[in-house]
């Protein structure tokens, strides 16, 4: 019993290392420096809730979706659609390899977000965004980020 407890442990502790997690106001700061605040009308606090809804804020998650294909990155980013994953059709309207989406310096995944926020539908491309960030009280996700 003590052996599958042990060893239960080691593979959830496992499991957390696997994701590439970024901090909240770390996470404001890049968004605020590849000019996100106010893109589209979008606030940072619309970009963070988003990313937490998505990802809780994992650059590494990829989902499997029951249609085949996956999402990919802190915004989960569908390979059907916007970024070649070479295991399903895509049409790659971002031109970007899905891989490159969960790079941590976020520039892919940023490129390709701004590309579907600015296309019809804007965030509400994302269900999640339109079920739990959309037209709610959302300043509290800045809060202590640019104290100073």
């Amino acid at each position: 019993m003590t052996r599958v407890l042990f060893m239960s442990l080691v593979s959830f502790l496992i499991a957390i290392n696997q994701a590439s997690l970024i901090n909240r106001c770390d996470l404001a700061r890049v968004l605020r420096k590849e000019d996100l605040d106010g893109f589209e009308g979008y606030s940072l606090n619309d970009w963070l809730c988003l990313a937490f809804v998505e990802s809780r804020f994992n650059i590494s998650k990829v989902n499997e979706n029951a249609d085949g294909s996956f999402d990919y990155g802190i915004f989960q980013i569908n390979s059907h659609y916007w970024c070649n994953d070479y295991r399903s059709h895509s049409e790659n309207i971002c031109h970007a390899d899905c891989q490159d989406i969960l790079s941590p310096n976020l520039l892919s995944a940023i490129s390709c977000t701004k590309r579907i926020v600015s296309g019809a539908g804007g965030m509400k491309n994302w269900v999640a965004w339109r079920l739990h960030c959309a037209g709610r009280p959302l300043s509290y996700w800045m809060t202590g980020c640019f104290s100073g």
